[in-house]
């Protein structure tokens, strides 16, 4: 017998958790599956270390935090989703404190906070430097206790079941066992996390390879913002893994080959006495990464077999505050790189870290495909515009996981029953995989495929781009993609098939490669994270807008924009060192905008 529930959830990290929970609490009577790919405490939430964003302490305001979002987005961010989630964070972040997250302490007991980049107050909580960690873990608790929640831990979602113009549920494999299976609901949240695999070096784990994103996109729903990648100054060479903002916020510095700090450069204002939320060291990250490439233009950095670097100094930090703040950025370094921050400088490079795009959704999560919704970074709401600052992504998957958790649950209360006729796809999606996975015996590698899909999205769609590049980008993708279709799969076997995962995960990640290139194309403009050397300025008159990308029945994708949601903060030069100014009234004027791209 098919299950069924009113909910599905894919994805059981902290978006996926927080949406369940809300769902539990806003209809006990509702039915909820939450279908993940790892055990839930696996998910990729809980690496993540510097802390999360939210109005506490008295000198700071709300409508501060909403101006450094809003500027440290380019002015990309929707106005109004930027207003609800700056509101509403704070109240989720002590919510998480009395189901028992350890946020770290004053000595007076108030909750800590810390200062992080682009964020002209002091306002990120956390919990040493695991936050993510303690928040997963907590989510993960709390959930136990709703008896309406079950879970398909080790279950792989292939394709979203839609009829009638609705989402109805989904298929999914049970790993364990190989077997394919269709899932049906009134309703389904999309929490898969971004896409960092898309790319060769990346602090994100293997798991992230845009399962979500593209189970929508080929669904019928646009896909938004998706050229505006964010690197993250601080990774390790080799692994790319990440070295927590942090570091950084507790007074570490930047320094080139010749012991400068750089940074000073740049125009990222200037080392401020402590706290040191002004410091250049905090600046936004897609600045500092830009001024990593130009160091290395220079001659500045330092080669390695792993690429250019330069280094992360904490030596003056000293061993008992780097123990007491920054405990696990110490453990990294001992055991990856085979050093002491306490006496050793870092070797530091930037590294593919967020996608500030994704599955196109309202304020509430809700996609444009009937019974579809999203949250997390998987989701594209937009809060993060062309560049999303550090600490707002844990209190994002809060926010705007409790928003579609709540949204799903009235729609699925209203909603008429699954239409049994959707299971049927089930017998399509099972024999698509047979033949594709199972049927043929290929000449091309999975591994060969995917190494030459990142380098092409480095080359192409890096830090800095350019109209050349970026053709030839969308080319090779093509290429790939029609070899592709001769993939060898050698791994004949049911259980925890790992080889035909990589399949999956690899022909997902063509397509969320192919919605990058076309929409960074399209966008003739420097904003952000989206650097455009033959466009090097932002252009507010054709591309204040937002991208969204559309599958074509061909496989081929599309491109359209529509306008930013703009309230009090009208768009205004990025400047950092200087006080923020108050949001005033302001419409948003009709402006042209740039007109479809098919790609």
């Amino acid at each position: 017998m098919t299950p069924s529930y009113d909910v599905v959830l894919v994805g059981g990290g902290g978006a996926g958790l927080r949406a369940a929970i809300a769902i539990a609490e806003t209809n006990p009577r509702l039915t909820i599956a939450v279908v993940s790919k790892v055990y839930p405490m696996r998910s990729h939430t809980v690496s993540a270390e510097g802390g999360a964003a939210g109005v506490i302490a008295p000198d700071d305001s709300i409508d501060e935090h909403i101006y450094d979002t809003i500027s440290g987005g380019d002015w990309l961010c929707d106005q109004d989703a930027v207003e609800a989630f700056v509101h509403e964070a704070p109240q989720e972040l002590m919510r998480l404190e009395h189901w028992g997250c350890p946020w770290s302490r004053e000595p007076d007991g108030r909750v800590a906070v810390r200062p992080f980049g682009g964020m002209k107050k002091m306002r990120t909580w956390f919990a040493a430097d695991k936050t993510g960690f303690h928040m997963l873990h907590t989510l993960f608790q709390t959930s136990l206790k709703y008896g309406g929640v079950t879970r398909y831990d080790e279950w792989f979602v292939t394709r979203l079941l839609v009829d009638d113009g609705r989402v109805q549920g989904v298929v999914a494999i049970d790993l364990k066992s190989g077997r394919v299976e269709a899932i049906t609901a009134k309703a389904v949240i999309l929490c898969t996390g971004g896409c960092g695999k898309v790319f060769p070096f990346t602090t994100n784990a293997a798991i992230k390879t845009g399962d979500g994103m593209t189970l929508a996109y080929r669904a019928g729903a646009p896909l938004k913002d998706m050229e505006f990648v964010q690197y993250h100054p601080t990774g390790l060479p080799f692994t790319g893994i990440l070295i927590t903002e942090a570091a950084r916020a507790e007074g570490g510095y930047l320094i080139n080959k010749d012991g400068y700090r750089y940074l000073q450069d740049y125009n990222l204002g200037t080392p401020q006495p402590h706290p040191v939320f002004r410091s250049m060291e905090l600046g936004p990250r897609d600045r500092l990464s830009q001024a990593f490439v130009k160091e290395m233009e220079k001659g500045r950095t330092i080669e390695t077999p792993y690429g250019h670097v330069v280094h992360l100094d904490l030596r003056h930090l000293g061993e008992k505050k780097i123990n007491a703040k920054i405990p696990f950025v110490r453990e990294l370094c001992t055991k990856y790189q085979n050093l002491d921050p306490v006496r050793d400088l870092i070797p530091v490079r930037p590294v593919v870290h967020y996608m500030m795009g994704g599955i196109h959704t309202d304020i509430h999560g809700a996609t444009p495909l009937p019974g579809l919704f999203a949250a997390g970074e998987a989701a594209c709401v937009s809060i993060n515009g062309a560049n999303r600052l550090g600490s707002n992504s844990l209190p994002e998957l809060l926010v705007f996981g409790a928003r579609a958790g709540r949204a799903a649950a009235e729609y699925a209360s209203q909603a008429r029953e699954v239409d049994p006729r959707v299971i049927a796809q089930k017998t399509d999606e099972h024999r698509r995989l047979e033949q594709e996975l199972f049927g043929r015996k290929g000449r091309e590698r999975i591994a060969t495929l995917r190494d030459e899909m990142q380098k092409t999205m480095e080359a192409s769609a890096g830090i800095y781009r350019a109209a050349p590049a970026l053709r030839q980008g969308v080319a090779e993708l093509q290429r790939l993609q029609e070899r592709y279709a001769d993939i060898a799969i050698e791994d004949h076997s049911r259980t925890f098939n790992t080889e035909r995962v990589s399949a999956l995960e690899l022909s997902f990640l063509l397509d969320v490669a192919q919605s990058m290139l076309a929409a960074a194309l399209a966008r003739e403009e420097s904003r952000g994270a989206h650097q455009r050397t033959d466009f090097p300025k932002r252009d507010d008159q054709r591309f204040l807008a937002h991208s969204l990308v559309s599958r074509n029945a061909d496989g081929s994708c599309r491109v359209e924009h529509r306008p930013v949601t703009i309230t009090r903060w009208p768009p205004g030069e990025r400047v950092y060192g200087e006080a923020a100014p108050h949001g005033t009234a302001h419409q948003a004027a009709d402006r042209p905008l740039s007109s479809g791209a098919g790609v």
